[in-house]
């Protein structure tokens, strides 16, 4: 693992609010809970579409999902307690909006930790949205390098399928809903074979914040996460520190 701009330090326990990447349910960092260690309360964001909110209909507009779920992510977080934001792919870009909208709130958020992602003004050139079912999948897969076996089973796809479908519709063609740079700070992860998202662009993301950036690579692909959350919790954890130091 590579780094830059990143600092270690003790804080109290705060909360970490994971955003889920596209196709993805709240439950994928259930298991960040136990390996947190209680360095911080791990909560998620819920979208409607899939698990504890399956008969809702998933939002196709970042910002539209952002701005009807912050209220129900604020009274989660509560104000005062120290709080950082976690994003993958999609979960980058709805994390970032979030952010603009939690400060308003009251919510002390202390960092934002990007990770396999573009900085929010840059759009994919190849895009999957509206191509029929098997073609879609095939681009999901080629994109993220992983392919979820449950896509494997008719019954299991047919539940999966609108979701993610909705789900990379409002990837990629998200538009950020604001212009000026975050105050907190940033931190960008990638993996290092990542074919979707590359070095310079995850880089992107230091001009999205007036606070200390910092740029991270884990051995493997776009879906690295998968299998080293303990080692991303250790980078979140240093990243708290980041305020007032840069750069990459």
């Amino acid at each position: 693992m590579t780094g830059q701009g990143v600092a270690g330090s003790t804080r109290e326990r705060g909360t970490l609010l994971c955003v889920p990447f596209a196709g993805a349910g709240a439950s994928f960092f259930h298991p960040w809970r136990e390996l947190a260690a209680g360095r911080w309360r791990v909560t998620s964001v819920e979208l409607p579409g899939r698990e504890r909110r399956f008969l809702e209909e998933p939002y196709r507009n970042v910002v539209e999902a952002a701005r009807t779920e912050v209220d129900r992510v604020a009274a989660d977080l509560g104000t005062g307690t120290p709080t950082v934001l976690f994003g993958h792919s999609l979960g980058a870009v709805l994390a970032y909006e979030l952010v603009h909208l939690l400060s308003r709130r009251g919510v002390a958020v202390e960092a934002l930790i990007v990770s396999g992602s573009p900085g929010p003004w840059t759009q994919r050139e190849r895009r999957a949205a509206g191509l029929p079912d098997e073609e879609f999948l095939a681009r999901v897969e080629e994109f993220a390098g992983f392919r979820h076996e449950a896509l494997d089973h008719p019954e299991m796809r047919e539940l999966i399928l609108p979701a993610l479908q909705a789900d990379c519709e409002m990837h990629e063609a998200y538009v950020p809903s604001f212009d000026g740079p975050l105050p907190v700070p940033i931190c960008s992860l990638r993996g290092s074979s990542d074919g979707l998202v590359t070095a310079a662009e995850a880089q992107q993301w230091q001009t999205a914040t007036t606070g200390g950036f910092g740029y991270v690579e884990f051995p493997g692909d776009h879906m690295y996460l998968v299998d080293q959350g303990r080692q991303v919790l250790d980078v979140i954890e240093q990243v708290e520190a980041l305020s007032g130091a840069a750069t990459v």
